[in-house]
């Protein structure tokens, strides 16, 4: 939740977390005030900070180095960073990717060799910093000038230079859950000091779960609703789910185009599919049409799937991809979603084989690892008076032999790619063919 350089008369200091001004604390948000102090406060991150874990002693011994925090939004990147600058009393500035720049960013580095002790530089978004700054950051990291923790919601080996992450350790954070989710707007609700409890508002049970479930594990979406409900009410006001009809028709689905979420779900649609599994693959293809998603890019993606995952076994399958991506192009959304609902569950329920798929690559693999074979005279595009001209063997043409099978090799060096699969129309395809190789 950073938003540019932290302004501050001395560039490098602490963490800036004390509401103590009363003017100011009107105007933080609520999940801003919530943010954890200490190591004890973060939640939902069991799996790293629990008690056999290394980075909290690592914290607590300040003996770190480079980290990288990758997770969905409002999982506690930003939160982390700030607890472990509090924690080990480092100083530390705070950079958003988004709004920084090359100028800035050398200034910052400027003043962190200046340190007594390597401060931290904390670089949200990082993902958004392209090669050349992330280059920047290399001599400093390296030399331990700073100690750098970068949070990204994307896939860092994706997203970041290869030299930075070799220098960083990688920690990935999950979605909060539920109940997690649930305490803690019930916790934010009650505390009169930097929550909501002097308010005097209360919520039904039901409110606190369907605000703990729609936030698909963002913590700071299910405290910015609970702060909206509050404050769009009279003091001491029950909250029940009347109050939250808004909130049902304007419910935000995480996905993000051309991102993270993005890649993720496209892949849980397509797995799906090849799964065999209708359901999953019509639950990942409806939040990626809720989610906004281009329905030409989903019917590109069928067309690849008919060959790659359903190949031979069920010869329908291209032509009924490429018919559907013809209805996204000629009748668009919203009706072309029922073409793409149609065709998934073809492609989910139908035979699966990759032979193909395997056989392709296993020639491409040939031909980039091995000599070229030269192709056979007889095979070369040439009058059958030159073949007897130069005595060489003549072509025998396929459909003069029974099943087309002539035993003649159509290759120097015989080679086998294809491997049939038993499984739907390619066990018929295959049953009266002869090995010739």
């Amino acid at each position: 939740m950073g938003n540019g350089t932290v302004q501050q008369e001395n560039l490098w200091g602490g963490v800036r977390n004390d509401f103590s001004d009363e003017k100011l604390f009107r105007h933080i948000p609520l999940a801003m005030r919530m943010r954890p102090k200490k190591l004890s406060d973060v939640i939902g991150q069991e799996h790293l900070l629990g008690p056999k874990c290394f980075l909290p002693r690592m914290i607590r011994q300040d003996n770190f180095g480079n980290i990288i925090l990758f997770g969905p939004p409002g999982c506690g990147k930003t939160s982390l960073a700030e607890v472990i600058a509090n924690e080990t009393n480092s100083q530390f500035v705070a950079i958003n990717a988004v709004m920084s720049n090359v100028a800035e960013l050398r200034r910052i580095l400027q003043e962190a060799r200046g340190a007594d002790r390597s401060p931290i530089l904390f670089i949200d978004e990082i993902h958004r910093f392209n090669r050349a700054q992330q280059d920047l950051l290399l001599p400093d990291v390296e030399l331990g000038t700073i100690r750098l923790i970068g949070a990204t919601t994307h896939t860092p080996a994706v997203y970041i230079i290869s030299p930075l992450l070799s220098r960083s350790h990688l920690f990935q954070l999950e979605p909060i859950k539920e109940d997690v989710i649930r305490n803690y707007l019930l916790r934010a609700l009650q505390d009169k000091t930097i929550g909501l409890g002097s308010s005097g508002c209360n919520l039904d049970n039901d409110v606190l779960d369907i605000l703990a479930q729609s936030c698909d594990g963002d913590l700071r979406r299910a405290l910015n609703h609970l702060e909206t409900l509050v404050m769009g009410v009279a003091t001491g006001t029950r909250i029940t789910c009347s109050h939250l009809e808004t909130f049902a028709t304007e419910r935000h689905v995480r996905y993000d185009r051309d991102e993270s979420e993005h890649h993720a779900t496209i892949s849980a649609y397509i797995k799906s599919m090849r799964g065999c599994d209708p359901n999953a693959a019509l639950y990942w293809l409806a939040k990626l049409l809720e989610g906004g998603e281009d329905p030409r890019f989903i019917a590109r993606r069928l067309v690849i799937f008919a060959s790659e995952d359903i190949g031979l076994a069920d010869s329908r399958a291209l032509p009924l991809a490429t018919a559907c991506y013809a209805a996204c192009e000629t009748i668009g959304m919203p009706e072309c979603a029922i073409n793409l609902g149609h065709v998934t569950v073809f492609m989910a329920l139908a035979q699966k084989s990759n032979s193909t798929y395997l056989a392709l690559n296993g020639a491409r693999e040939e031909i980039r690892t091995h000599p070229m074979q030269s192709v056979p005279n007889y095979l070369r595009n040439q009058p059958k008076s030159m073949a007897k001209r130069l005595n060489t063997e003549p072509y025998l043409y396929a459909h003069d032999y029974p099943g087309n099978v002539t035993g003649q090799a159509y290759m120097v060096e015989p080679k086998i790619f294809y491997y049939p699969k038993a499984s739907g129309d390619e066990i018929e395809l295959n049953a009266p063919r002869k090995t010739i190789y």
